[in-house]
């Protein structure tokens, strides 16, 4: 007897500071599944900080790497994974992390948003911009709205909440979602 299929990959998008890695390990741990998070997969290829890669290669050079990274973890189901805040801008990367999984937005008030990433260190788009990093996350938020609308399947607000809470949302909606668990992880 072959072992069950791996479910469809949980995927948390959205902008930065709205929680991805932190809620995505939880939800992992819960599932008993593994944790990807694409920044940390292409740090880990390239030997160097997302910073680093900015600095050397700049965005393009990094979203080609994010991209190379989406395209491998999307080879694999069953898996819980965060990916970079710009990688929906890249419509062939949604289409492979579409592939295997489902895509939830994690949102907050842009507020939130830089309250949680301070000053953006080891934040390309907001370390050393001339605009306040406020400012910055408003500016990114109107650009990539509508992308991460339509990559979506469904949206949870973290804002006010804990990362618990957001996790308790994450997996009850993937508890609802034919195929996303498999029955093993419906009955845990």
């Amino acid at each position: 007897m072959s072992p069950p299929a791996a479910g469809r990959n949980v995927v948390l998008i959205g902008l930065m500071g709205a929680g991805k890695t932190t809620v995505g390990r939880l939800v992992a741990t819960r599932l008993g599944r593994p944790f990807v998070d694409t920044d940390a997969l292409v740090e880990a290829d390239a030997g160097r900080t997302v910073a680093e890669i900015f600095a050397a290669a700049g965005e393009r050079g990094f979203r080609t790497l994010e991209a190379a990274a989406v395209r491998r973890v999307s080879a694999v189901g069953g898996q819980v994974v965060a990916v970079g805040g710009g990688a929906v801008l890249d419509p062939d990367t949604v289409t492979a992390l579409r592939a295997t999984g489902e895509l939830i937005l994690l949102e907050a008030p842009p507020a939130t948003l830089a309250a949680r990433v301070g000053a953006g260190d080891g934040r390309p788009l907001l370390a050393g911009a001339a605009t306040p990093v406020l400012e910055r996350l408003q500016s990114l938020r109107v650009e990539r709205d509508a992308a991460y609308r339509a990559a979506a399947v469904t949206v949870v607000d973290t804002a006010g909440r804990t990362p618990t809470e957001v996790a308790d949302d994450v997996v009850a909606w993937a508890r609802t979602r034919p195929g996303v668990l498999t029955p093993a992880e419906l009955v845990a």
